[in-house]
């Protein structure tokens, strides 16, 4: 279930970088346990402001996509700190492809 998660993440977008929060390099790991999807992220600084953004989205996004979960408990960590290197090559193509010099 956690790689369908992953794929589901895919859908929710940064809001200052228009691309995933996956190819962005946010997420760090999902693991499900006891019908609870533990999801590791960061963000692209410590003080980001959409930090309570994310994390009500993400839950409520994962919980409605998958019924068989009963919560979604979002982990912040900042070790290591997210960098340029964490995009992975798509999210890099995608960033390029709309004029982004990265």
């Amino acid at each position: 279930m956690e790689l369908e998660i992953l794929e589901k993440l895919k859908e929710i977008r940064d809001p200052e970088i228009p691309i995933d929060i996956v190819n962005l390099g946010l997420i760090y790991g999902v693991q499900v346990k006891d019908r609870i999807a533990y999801v590791d992220m960061t963000l692209t600084v410590p003080s980001c402001p959409a930090k309570g953004f994310f994390a009500e989205h993400i839950r409520e996004h994962l919980l409605r996509n998958f019924p068989q979960l009963e919560d979604v408990v979002i982990n912040f960590v900042f070790e290591p700190a997210w960098n340029r290197d964490k995009i992975s090559e798509e999210g890099l193509q995608k960033l390029r492809s709309m004029g982004w010099n990265i």
